[in-house]
């Protein structure tokens, strides 16, 4: 059975929906996920896909390939910014999140295009500059340097 194909509307929406909270609760999306491995050890790289030909080909799917009200879109913020570090302002490795390779991405292409059209912030890092090295003559003065 193939997915059904769901627009970025709808997932907004769900977002926002008591089922979303009944099914993740507070936590963030890819948070509860845990995948099936044989051996002690985690493989190092996730499987590259999850969805062969319209049809979820493993029986423990990634977060957002579970989920098909999960739609990756620059519009939908919601979900993109569960996927970016609250203290570093990067995108989260998937060896971290779980999610599949294709899905990790995407998630990468929907977060720049965000960053683009203006609905998320890009992460500056703050540089502080001595200037006294760049103008030796100027003065000191309080708070500046």
């Amino acid at each position: 059975m193939k997915r059904p194909i769901v627009d970025v509307q709808t997932s907004i929406r769900y977002l926002k929906s008591k089922a979303y909270k009944i099914t993740y609760g507070d936590a963030l999306v890819w948070q509860p996920y845990r995948r099936n491995h044989k051996g002690s050890l985690p493989p190092e790289k996730t499987r590259k896909t999850c969805i062969r030909k319209g049809v979820i080909s493993t029986g423990n799917p990634c977060p957002i390939c579970r989920d098909e009200y999960l739609v990756l879109h620059p519009e939908n913020v919601d979900l993109l910014k569960q996927f970016i570090s609250p203290y570093t302002g990067e995108v989260i490795s998937y060896q971290k999140t779980g999610v599949c390779q294709k899905q990790h991405k995407n998630i990468l292409i929907a977060i720049k295009q965000a960053q683009d059209l203006g609905y998320i912030d890009m992460p500056v890092p703050f540089r502080k500059y001595d200037y006294q090295e760049y103008y030796p003559n100027m003065k000191q003065q309080e708070g500046l340097c």
